[in-house]
């Protein structure tokens, strides 16, 4: 029975459950729930905080876990990634008073507050700066204003709460992250299970960014309309029963969707339509 690590709880565990339920998994109905047993798919989910879900993979207790990027290279965890899933993703980045420095390299001798130490400590290390890291837990924002340090180092989404706290994000994006699934280095790559684990995640990777589109056109047409809607391979073309006519199926990326529509209606073609795909295989 395949072991997967979780999130439990913070802007991880919503967005991961949602994703394998769309893979066909059960998952908890109760957040007090630490333990899901999935027999239908052969598999075991733990609940766990997705700080400490690389280092429980690492061990080798659990075969493979979702957590973020930032969290598996703070960790220093003997794990590493092998899936992008797309969601949750956020930048790192530097951040304090204006005036105070303009990026990396003028942070020497002063100190860095974060509550990612171990990614912070090895960007400083890597750009042979000499600084201090202090480690806190939650909000690094006051820590500037309350003389703990000159700097922070923190996940930035909007800015919002750094503006608010009279900060300035300054430098390069130290690093962007997302949620991956990660497995202990030198696990097998083969791993039957793992691998089908994998693949439907990937489905549902695909399902979210495509939809189906169906649309009637003129047989003179058809070249060019393909060439709108070229599909993962190709198009399928069925003849219609009025003469001259043809119908058309393809997957387009759905952010493109409704600007391919409108081309296809300017080109001649009508009944277009689009529906959602819930599942695939590639």
């Amino acid at each position: 029975m395949l072991r997967i690590a979780v999130p439990n709880k913070g802007s991880l565990s919503g967005p991961a459950a949602a994703m394998l339920h769309e893979a066909g998994y059960q998952q908890r109905k109760e957040s007090k729930e630490l333990v899901l047993v999935d027999p239908v798919n052969e598999v075991e989910f733990f609940y766990l905080r997705p700080r400490d879900i690389a280092i429980y993979v690492s061990s080798g207790r659990l075969d493979i876990g979702i957590t973020g990027r930032d969290l598996l290279l703070d960790s220093g965890a003997d794990a590493e990634e092998i899936l992008e899933l797309g969601f949750a993703r956020s930048t790192f980045r530097y951040a304090t008073r204006p005036g105070t420095a303009r990026g990396v390299e003028d942070f020497g001798g002063m100190t860095v507050a974060t509550s990612y130490e171990g990614i912070v400590g090895r960007h400083l290390a890597e750009n042979g700066i000499d600084a201090s890291v202090v480690h806190l837990d939650g909000a690094v924002e006051t820590a500037v204003e309350l003389g703990v340090a000159q700097i922070i180092a923190d996940v930035v989404e909007t800015g919002t709460s750094l503006r608010n706290a009279g900060l300035e994000v300054i430098g390069e994006p130290i690093m962007t992250s997302e949620a991956i699934v990660v497995r202990r280095k030198g696990a097998d790559r083969d791993d039957p299970k793992v691998q089908q684990f994998l693949r439907r995640l990937q489905g549902v990777l695909v399902a979210r960014a495509y939809v189906m589109m169906d649309y009637d056109c003129r047989v003179e047409h058809l070249e060019q309309a393909v060439a709108l809607t070229p599909g993962l391979e190709s198009p399928t073309v069925s003849p219609l029963h009025h003469e001259g006519w043809v119908a058309v199926r393809s997957m387009v990326a759905a952010k493109e969707a409704q600007r391919i529509m409108d081309d296809l209606y300017e080109l001649g073609a009508r009944a277009i339509l689009t529906t959602a795909i819930h599942a695939c295989r590639l």
